[in-house]
């Protein structure tokens, strides 16, 4: 199973972005070839939302209500896990705060991080990979 970052489902679903011809490769190969599960959590999908529809971020931004269609889509994809916090995911993630020191830009890579991990993830999609470097064994997969 492979996590996935918002970073990675922004690549995929906006065609503007550089990345996007090969995070659909990247999907196909280690995924959809491979017969694997991709581990999604909810506050992926609500990133997603927030950053495709920023007008500031992109030319052709998406509508509200596309969306929503695509995070509909990805919740229900076969190939789709879904992954919570837990109170073990929880107990890790106010831990890794505190043990790696990491302030507030970092308070969601690291419930990320540490919802994968209790889930048995241990990769994760995802472009930007010095947010989740000082994660023990999380491996970083980048378009």
């Amino acid at each position: 199973m492979i996590g996935a970052d918002t970073t990675f489902l922004v690549q995929l679903e906006i065609r503007e972005m550089p990345e996007h011809s090969r995070a659909h490769e990247l999907l196909q190969r280690e995924v959809l070839d491979r017969g694997e599960e991709l581990a999604l959590a909810p506050q992926v999908l609500a990133e997603l939302m927030h950053i495709v529809t920023d007008p500031r971020r992109f030319q052709h931004p998406l509508s509200m209500a596309q969306a929503l269609e695509k995070a509909h889509f990805w919740w229900h994809a076969r190939e789709v896990r879904h992954v919570y916090p837990t109170a073990e995911s929880t107990t890790l993630f106010l831990d890794w705060i505190g043990r790696f020191t990491l302030g507030r830009k970092r308070l969601l890579d690291t419930q990320l991080a540490a919802m994968l991990w209790t889930a048995g993830v241990r990769r994760i999609f995802s472009s930007n990979a010095r947010d989740f470097a000082v994660f023990p064994d999380l491996q970083v997969i980048s378009p």
